[in-house]
């Protein structure tokens, strides 16, 4: 199963490679590609993205005959990307309170309560697991 990056995280992930340095593109997308798995066909339309949006500025430099066009994050760029990261931490915290709950007190984990005593159906819940319901033995 691959958990799709989409939206908010592919911006913090490219603001977050330029925030360390200036990149050309491809350079950029296969930093990306390498940890995600994804296309740089997904990674062009964010970059032009954020460049519109005023996150990053463009600039190009000969390399080998050729012009590379690089990628720099700007102050609204490094914004964002604090946006993000926060975003980030938060939905990661709320995924992981699903993922992994803390145990409740009166959980069958480590709590002593044998996992046999513990009411087999939705009927059972407000009788003690001891008992016959009221019945007489």
């Amino acid at each position: 199963m691959a958990i799709q990056a989409t939206g908010i995280l592919l911006d913090g992930c490219v603001l977050s490679l330029l925030s360390e340095e200036d990149a050309y593109g491809y350079s950029l997308t296969q930093r990306v590609k390498d940890v995600l798995g994804v296309s740089e066909s997904t990674l062009y339309p964010v970059m032009r993205r954020l460049q519109t949006d005023d996150c990053l500025t463009v600039y190009d430099m000969p390399h080998n005959g050729r012009n590379r066009r690089y990628y720099r994050i700007t102050d609204r760029g490094l914004e964002r990307l604090r946006l993000c990261s926060e975003e980030w931490t938060d939905f990661k915290r709320r995924v992981n309170m699903i993922l992994h709950p803390p145990a409740a007190p009166c959980a069958a984990r480590g709590s002593g309560v044998e996992r046999d005593s513990l009411p087999r159906n939705e009927g059972d819940w407000g009788r003690s697991p001891h008992s016959n319901g009221g019945a007489s033995q």
